[in-house]
């Protein structure tokens, strides 16, 4: 099966580039500047990954989403919270519907490439916090994905069921650098360590028992689950 992979250049989309580089073919990973805080440092680890496996990599600038959408993870919203990644905070850096636009394009650009499926790397610790990584959305999505092309294209989710302990693992089988990934919102030049997605990094190594390459600036205790999120 021919496959394009959506690749931010994060822990999972990598992990998942490699996953499917080792299952299907895949002929393209499809990258999106859409004005995030870490665009800039996730962006160059997509097309390091993507140089080091011979894959082409098309970076689709959206810069209209910081203008026109309200997030925190934005360059346009406000200051990124700390803390545990399923606080009630981090909804503040959901982008609306992020993964809807992504998808589509990614379907529009897989079906004129010849190919078969896009891939994307949504995975279960994102169900709490990011409504559009759950498969009640996502379940509709491939739906509307085969119905909408004459190529029939399918919505590969290799990891929906999977939390980042286990990607993380499954990384290390397949000898992902993670040296060459990037997850802290905040874009700085280390990770913060501090931040929901430093933290879920750092934890997520941490439970795998996979050493963690990552620099941070600093890394206090990890903060606890919190009871729950509505």
């Amino acid at each position: 099966m021919k496959v394009v992979v959506l690749l931010s250049g994060g822990l999972d989309s990598v992990t998942a580039l490699h996953h499917m580089v080792a299952t299907e073919k895949v002929v393209a990973a499809l990258s999106f500047d859409y004005g995030a805080k870490h665009n800039s440092r996730e962006l160059p680890c997509a097309a390091d990954q993507c140089r080091s496996l011979r894959i082409p990599n098309r970076i689709v600038s959206l810069n209209f989403m910081a203008d026109a959408f309200k997030s925190d993870l934005l360059k346009s919203g406000g200051k990124i919270p700390d803390g545990h990644y399923e606080e009630e905070s981090m909804k503040k850096t959901v982008v609306p519907f992020r993964n809807g636009i992504f998808l589509s394009m990614g379907t529009g650009f897989a079906e004129s490439l010849g190919a078969d499926a896009v891939a994307i790397a949504a995975h279960a610790g994102d169900h709490t916090i990011y409504p559009d990584c759950r498969e009640d959305f996502l379940n509709p999505m491939a739906q509307a994905m085969e119905s909408g092309t004459y190529a029939r294209i399918k919505l590969l989710r290799p990891f929906v069921s999977m939390d980042k302990t286990a990607i993380v693992r499954r990384g290390a089988e397949l000898k992902v650098d993670y040296a060459r990934t990037w997850s802290c919102y905040k874009g700085g030049l280390l990770h913060c360590g501090t931040c929901g997605t430093c933290i879920e990094r750092r934890e997520a190594f941490l439970l795998a028992g996979v050493p963690d390459p990552t620099p941070y600036v600093t890394t206090p205790p990890l903060p606890p689950k919190p009871a729950s999120v509505a």
